[in-house]
């Protein structure tokens, strides 16, 4: 056992939570990977997407998406702290039926995930227009290819964490111009009026509109696949490791708590950086293309975008966005790759295929991942050629996730628990909000996607 390997937890790893905000400060950045997967796929596509699709009346839907799922992220991540366990771990303690080695959840889970490399092939896909965009020389499949192996080479050599804090600075930057280009709108002919906002509020989804929304719920704000992946940013930035195995002294109960209250503090900033750039891409959506009807297929969605900005801070305002897309979108590859690699190399363990806790079986597989999905991701998309309807068939698929997540995550606090540890009733009312909003909507959306007429 060392004290380099995260996964790997000993008396002699632990280490007192800091005590000031200067001290929290360098243990954040858990959440915000999580923003940088989250702004590609989720509110550059979606998002605006929803809001040129529906307009303003589904408002309600984005500010839900945002602010609800968080408990449930809490939840996951106190499980980690508290246990050491990654997520698969967690999942396959659950109780319920097993087939092979591990629990309904996981096979669930695997079933879903075939889906979703129609989303992250989208992002690919939308990367290569972009680029092509730039240096029309080079042919988008060929686009397509250099960002795959890129994507892989980053991420299997280990450049991940200095390529993410690089796209972290430069999706700030984007957020900026973003808010700026939605200040600059009250100042065109598309302001946005007090009435458009309180119509967003009615809680109204028309059913033309459902399967949209029900997949912009999926990937705005934490989807299910991030709140999975949070546990691994959480016990790789050392929370796990810092608490140490359970010890009944009040000294570890103490220490554990301080180090929950970290989590917490990275997880509400975070929220706050994403709802305020999901909410500025749908409005600037709702407010710019939606007379214009849906987002068109294929290669004139990244153009269709750039409106956002064009319209309100002038043509030049063009290649603006497309740089800050592109940062954002290879970003959201970045951190969907290095969170797929875990999550696929954690369930194959479950299944019995490796030991993802042997630090050698561990790095073989998610070096063998690493090279597998961006190429399935890249023939995703030169294949099918349609990135906004492709993120959102992954989006529904991460919202069915979401329900097995919400569930887990109720059973994580009433029957694996520590009692030194039980949290407040506004966390409580926060979980079950939580979890009743992530089935309300998701039942809301199928219904009048498969049975509502209007």
């Amino acid at each position: 056992m060392t004290r380099t390997d995260p996964y790997q937890q000993s008396s002699q790893t632990q280490l007192a939570p800091p005590t000031t905000w200067r001290g929290t400060l360098k243990h954040l950045g858990p959440g915000f990977i999580l923003s940088a997967s989250i702004v590609g796929s989720g509110e550059l596509i979606a998002t605006t997407h929803l809001g040129a699709t529906a307009g303003f009346v589904v408002l309600w839907v984005i500010l839900v998406s945002c602010f609800v799922k968080v408990a449930v992220q809490l939840e996951f991540g106190k499980q980690a702290i508290l246990t050491g366990r990654t997520t698969m771990e967690s999942l396959n303690a659950l109780p319920g039926p097993r087939l092979g080695n591990a629990n309904w959840s996981i096979w669930i889970w695997l079933l879903l995930m075939m889906v979703k490399p129609l989303q992250t092939g989208a992002i690919v896909g939308l990367v290569a227009i972009i680029l092509s965009m730039l240096v029309p020389a080079v042919a988008i499949w060929m686009w397509c290819v250099i960002v795959a192996i890129t994507v892989s080479l980053l991420v299997f050599r280990g450049y991940y964490e200095l390529i993410e804090k690089a796209c972290l600075v430069m999706m700030g930057l984007f957020t900026l111009l973003t808010l700026i280009s939605l200040f600059q709108l009250q100042w065109t002919p598309n302001a946005i009026a007090w009435p458009d906002i309180t119509s967003g509020l009615s809680f109204q989804m028309p059913a033309a509109v459902a399967w949209v929304a029900l997949g912009a719920f999926g990937i705005t704000g934490v989807g299910g696949d991030e709140i999975m992946a949070y546990n691994y940013w959480l016990i790789e930035k050392g929370y796990a490791r810092n608490v140490g195995p359970r010890e009944d002294n009040q000294q570890w109960a103490d220490d554990a708590r301080g180090w929950i209250r970290v989590m917490y503090i990275d997880a509400i900033l975070a929220m706050v950086v994403y709802t305020v750039m999901t909410v500025a891409f749908f409005l600037l959506g709702a407010a710019i293309l939606h007379d214009s009807g849906p987002v068109p297929e294929p290669n004139k969605i990244v153009e269709t975008l750039s409106r956002i900005y064009t319209e309100t801070l002038g043509a030049s305002a063009r290649y603006l966005f497309l740089l800050g897309a592109l940062a954002v979108l290879f970003s959201t590859l970045l951190a969907a790759l290095a969170a797929w690699t875990r999550l696929y190399t954690d369930a194959a363990g479950q299944v019995g295929l490796l030991d993802y806790r042997d630090a050698k079986q561990r790095h073989l597989g998610l070096a063998f991942f690493a090279w597998l999905f961006p190429v399935v991701w890249a023939a995703c998309y030169l294949f099918f050629t349609a990135p906004a309807a492709m993120v959102i068939i992954g989006g529904v698929a991460t919202t069915v996730i979401l329900f097995v997540v919400a569930g887990a995550a109720l059973w994580f606090r009433y029957h694996e628990n520590d009692d030194r540890l039980t949290p407040n009733a506004i966390y409580d009312v926060a979980l079950w909000v939580s979890s009743i909003s992530i089935a309300g909507v998701g039942v809301l959306g199928i219904w009048k996607l498969f049975f509502a007429k209007t």
